[in-house]
This record gives C-alpha cells, structure tokens and sequence, in this order.
C-alpha cells in the first residue's frame, strides 16, 4: 500500500483472498501477526495468517504484502508453506485484540476493543497497528449503548496483560459468513481459553455445526467446559451420529448425566445409534434422513429436499416408508432418487417411482463393506434397514469417509508439498 491510503481495519480484512502477481489465489486471510514493543511504541505488524486451499495455515510477512485493495491481497508471489506456529512474543489480531477489554490513559475508563486498524510506514514495507475503534461500557445492554470512538494506540493501556473474561461478540461477527468448517479450523489454532470463550458465544445450532467438523480433542474439551444444560441443548441440535460419536468419547458418568438433560426422543436416537458397533452401518448412520409415505407426491419430496438445514448427501434421496415416517419407521419400501424427482410431474406419488430393486444395508454390515456398496452403486447416501424391514437411517458418503481416513485427518493438511523453500 502506497504510503497516505487509507488505514485498513482488520475486520474487512478477515476471510479476503490473497492472490499472487499472476492472479491464482494462494489462500485466505485468517488472522495477522502482530508483535508488541516497548517504550510506548506501536506494535509492529509482521504477517499474516494465510490458509492456503490445502487448509494448511502458513505465515506471509507483510514484505511480501505488495498491495491490500478492493477485498484482496497481492503477495509477491514467493511463499513459505511451512504451517504457522505462533511464537511466545506474538498476537493475534483477530484471535486476541478483537473483544478484548482495555483502558483510556487519559480517564481511566474501560472500552472494548471492536476493530484495529493498520498502516503502512512512510517509504518503507514495515506495518503498524495505528488506531483502535473502541465502544464505552462493560458489555451486555450497556455495550449497544454505549459510545464508539476511534483512538490511537497510544491512549490505551493493558494489551500487555493477561485477559481475563475476554468477550468474543466481535471475533465471533468475523467467522459469520465462514462455513462450520472454516470456522472449526480457526477454533482448533486458537488457545483453549480462547476456544471457550468463542464456543460460549456461538449461538446453539452453530456451534453444534462448528463442534460436528472438531477433531475429538477439541470437541470434547469444549463440551466439557459449557455449563451442563447447554451442553445437553447443543448435543441436540448435533447430528445425532455425531452426538452419539461425541458422547462415547466422555466418561460413562458425564454421558448418562448428558442424555438424561437431552429431550426423551434426542436421547432415544442417539442411545440407539450407540448400541451398534462403531464401524458398522449401523454406527454410522443418521437417523434423521428424509422419509415419506407411499402417498406423497413429488412436489412434497422436492419440498423436503429443498430445506436449508440437509447436507447435499441427505439430500440426494428420499427414502418411502409405511407409517410411521420416523425411524425406526413401519416397511421400508424403496428409495427414490433427486435426478427421478426432477424428471416427473409434480403430481406423481413417489409410490410410482419408487427403486425397490437395491439390497439395503443391514445395521450390522462392516465398513469395507459400506464403502464397496457405495462405489459399486454409485450412491452418496443408502438405506439401513433392519430384519424386519424397518428403515433405521441413512448411511451418508461424508460419514464413511470420516473413518476411512486417518484419525487425525481434520488437524493434518491435504497436501505437504512446498510451494516455495525457505524460512520465516
């Protein structure tokens, strides 16, 4: 950035792409690297955090920064894709300035902390934090109505010292239109302390969908942090293999304590998937797919498909049952496919459609089993169904890959190759 543009605040920074000089996008931005000084002085931006397409997090220096401008940032084009590690003398901007409580020099006062702005030097590539936009009162009611202002760094104290409470509202704004995934990726880098503040101020749903993409670790040292009836609200809007998942990693005593606060009909179903063995397709599966009756039609099929809230792999198919149309459900007839749904008239019944040629999973089948039933057919999603013809879920594609893959899958990159050799 040349030197006199306009300052930049880290939160429009937060998610932009980084392109190289040839235009092909390196990555996204998910936090910067700052460096605290002493004497007052302002501290020194060193780089940023950059997830790379593989999810690896990599540190770009802002020498490397030769433009931030219209919702992206130009490198050089030279990158280390050595995994960041957050050295002992760094911050994170987004990860611990946002939110956090200080106070005015001049009075004394407490604000926090709702955005940074940053600047480039005069005639040099060095980076500094300038200002911060700060809103008076301690937070809650008070914290809407409160007053803004925008200050130098100069006219705040205490970043040097340990938060204690630190809020996350801010922090929290930045991951809104991140993926549960994208959001689970910046949980798992922050510090635990942190994590917990974020996890207490997502909102039920989300953080169930964020605590799906955890690796095991991490869910269960955030679960085992929220207060017990939250922790029973969230388990409840998880899926319920993933509760079932999550559970059987806790202590027998904090499980049963968990499902006995769980709504009677959550607690039945994750209870039941905890029943099977864990790689079988009765361990795996979802007992939340989309059923109908013989004599929905098609318009009402496709109305169920279309819900905000179904993975594209639940999607894909609607399974036909006899009442009722829950599992474990009456006869499980046939299944009925998203592309046939779209080839016939709203007004057929999925009864005269219906593919009741297909074998359906035993709740018992292996996982190598599962995983050829799904090659060999070409599905994403199949039947469970027991010996007497019950429908007991789904098996989705998503899940299976799950456990084929290395159990610490979600805390390793896809790719390991460099893009370009050298140190930070």
């Amino acid at each position: 950035m040349a030197a006199g543009a306009p300052r930049v605040f880290v939160s429009h920074l937060a998610g932009v792409p980084v392109f190289d000089p040839n235009g092909d996008q390196v990555g996204r931005v998910r936090d910067l690297v700052a460096m605290l000084r002493v004497g007052g002085r302002p501290p020194r931006l060193l780089g940023l955090v950059v997830e790379v397409l593989s999810r690896r997090r990599i540190f770009l220096p802002m020498t490397r920064v030769t433009g931030i401008e219209s919702g992206q940032v130009i490198t050089t084009g030279v990158v280390n894709m050595r995994r960041f590690e957050q050295r002992p003398t760094e911050r994170l901007v987004l990860g611990e300035f946002l939110d956090r409580r200080v106070r005015l020099v001049e009075t004394g006062e407490e604000v926090t902390v709702l955005d940074v702005s940053i600047q480039q030097l005069p005639a040099r590539r060095d980076w500094e934090i300038d200002k911060y936009f700060v809103r008076k009162g301690k937070g809650g009611a008070l914290r809407r109505k409160g007053e803004t202002l925008t200050v130098e760094w100069s006219a705040v104290s205490g970043f040097s010292l340990e938060e204690v409470g630190q809020g996350a509202e801010t922090l929290v704004a930045t991951f809104e239109r991140l993926r549960p995934t994208d959001v689970a990726n910046a949980l798992h880098h922050l510090s635990p302390k942190r994590r917990a503040e974020v996890a207490a101020a997502l909102d039920d749903d989300r953080l169930a969908d964020v605590l799906e993409e955890l690796p095991e670790d991490d869910q269960v040292e955030i679960i085992g942090k929220l207060k017990e009836e939250r922790a029973a609200d969230v388990l409840e809007a998880m899926d319920p293999d993933d509760a079932a998942d999550l559970l059987s990693e806790l202590p027998e005593e904090d499980k049963e304590r968990l499902l006995t606060l769980m709504r009677p009909d959550d607690a039945a179903d994750v209870r039941r998937l905890m029943s099977y063995e864990e790689r079988t397709a009765g361990g795996l599966m979802t007992t939340e797919p989309i059923i109908l009756r013989p004599d929905a039609t098609v318009a009402d099929a496709l109305a169920r498909v279309r819900q905000a809230d179904l993975s594209p792999a639940l999607a894909a198919q609607v399974y036909v049952c006899r009442s009722p149309d829950e599992t474990p459900t009456g006869k499980y007839l046939g299944t009925v496919h998203f592309q046939r749904l779209l080839r016939d008239p709203p007004y057929a019944l999925v009864s005269s459609i219906v593919d009741s040629d297909l074998v359906p999973l035993a709740p018992d089948t292996p996982l190598p089993a599962v995983t050829s039933y799904l090659a060999a057919y070409n599905l994403v999603s199949a039947p469970v169904v027991d010996e007497s013809g019950s429908l007991l879920g789904a098996v989705t594609v998503d899940d299976v890959l799950d456990h084929l893959l290395p159990e610490d899958w979600r805390e390793t990159d896809f790719h390991s190759e460099e893009r370009v050799a050298g140190g930070r």
